[in-house]
Order: C-alpha cells, then sequence, then structure tokens
C-alpha cells in the first residue's frame, strides 16, 4: 500500500472529503500548516508537526498541542519569506517524505492558489512527488511525459500548462484533443479541459532543465 503525508494547510477544506483523506488508511504522517490545525482539532487528530506563524490559527489550539499533547511546533515570525504551507513543504522534505498530499491548499484567494502551485516546483526538484488536492481538482508537475489511465483518473477532464516558458514538441495521444509537435505556451487557452478519448492517454515531451508542466485534473 502507498504512503504518503499529509499537509493540512489553510485554505478551503472540505469537511467529507478531508476526513476520508485523512483517514483512508494511506496517511501515515500530518502535518498542520497554520489554519489547517483548527482544522485537525476541530476533528480530534494529532498532528505530527504543526508550523506556522499562527496568525490564523488560534492560540488556546496552539497552546492545546504544545502543552498538552506534546506535538513537535515550528513557530515563525509572521514577517517571513515563507508561505506556511512552503515551510510545511520544506519540513517534508527535510524529513525525506517523498510522496507529499496538500490539503487546504486551494480555495478562493487564487494568489494563494498560484503560490502553492508553484512551489510544487521545490518538491520536483528535490525528487518528490507533492500534489494539490480537493474534491474536484488534483494538480501536479511533470517533467517528463506520463501515461493517464482512465480507469484511474481523478476525474473526466485534463488540462496542461507550462510553468515558465514554452514547451517545445509537445504530444498529447488517446485524448479527445490530440497534439502532436505542439509548442505548449504559456499565452493561450488551448490546452484546457481535454477529455479521455481512449483508455490511456499518452503526454509527452522533451525531458529538459526548463520544461515543467502543470497537470490539473478535474471534475464538476
Amino acid at each position: 500500500m502507498d504512503k504518503y503525508t499529509v499537509i493540512v494547510s489553510g485554505g478551503a477544506l472540505d469537511e467529507d472529503f478531508a476526513l476520508r483523506v485523512l483517514g483512508d488508511g494511506h496517511t501515515e504522517f500530518i502535518i498542520a500548516a497554520d489554519g489547517g490545525l483548527l482544522f485537525l482539532y476541530n476533528h480530534g487528530i494529532k498532528p505530527d508537526y504543526i508550523v506556522g506563524d499562527f496568525d490564523s490559527a488560534p492560540s488556546d489550539v496552539v497552546s492545546y498541542y504544545r502543552e498538552q499533547v506534546n506535538v513537535p511546533i515550528r513557530q515563525y515570525d509572521p514577517v517571513k519569506d515563507f508561505s506556511d504551507t512552503e515551510i510545511a513543504l520544506r519540513l517534508c522534505l527535510s524529513l525525506g517524505r517523498k510522496r507529499i498530499m496538500i490539503l487546504g491548499g486551494t480555495g478562493s484567494r487564487v494568489d494563494h492558489v498560484w503560490s502553492n502551485v508553484q512551489i510544487l516546483k521545490i518538491a520536483l526538484d528535490a525528487g518528490a512527488e507533492a500534489v494539490l488536492l480537493d474534491p474536484h481538482n488534483r494538480i501536479r508537475l511533470l517533467k517528463r511525459g506520463i501515461t493517464l489511465e482512465r480507469s484511474r483518473a481523478f476525474g473526466s477532464y485534463f488540462s496542461v500548462f507550462p510553468l515558465g516558458p514554452t514547451v517545445e514538441c509537445f504530444s498529447i495521444k488517446g485524448a479527445k484533443y490530440p497534439l502532436t509537435n505542439h509548442a505548449l505556451t504559456p499565452y493561450d487557452s488551448l490546452c484546457v479541459s481535454n477529455e479521455y478519448a481512449d483508455d490511456e492517454v499518452e503526454i509527452s515531451f522533451p525531458e529538459m532543465l526548463d520544461n515543467v508542466v502543470v497537470l490539473m485534473e478535474t471534475r464538476d
């Protein structure tokens, strides 16, 4: 059984979805990032680590975990260079965690969502797999091609965007809208909301230093 670390961040958290993820038997380690701590507290879930500047987590909740439960806490000055979610992600990597799932990394604050998409590159560069997950989206980064299976798809749709410069020689096979040797540019919406045509979709592009692609699997 594949195991992963779950970061519970302070963005939008669907209660039923988050509890299913945290209790499905695959989660072996939990890190609370600031506001995400309140969700865990309200559901009687003990994290393995707590990080943040605690401008969102109530002080009595932080004190409870510090003094009564004795969970390791890393507290930071609110004037800092990293978001709480990035601090949690870097902690995961320093602990050797290679499969990381971020709950509460999406929501109505698009600036926070985009920041969380960008920090996935930190995990990618460290050889780890990190994803943003909510009831409607699974977001990850690719530095090489991948084969998606309809039977294991997160949703009916998938979209791809370059995280950085144009990705040349980008191809999609087995999809409703295939591409062959396409220049995947950050300046259009061509590759949004594609769908499966076959049971497998093959996404391919040259493995080069600057070639990083955002893959979003989505459902309504």
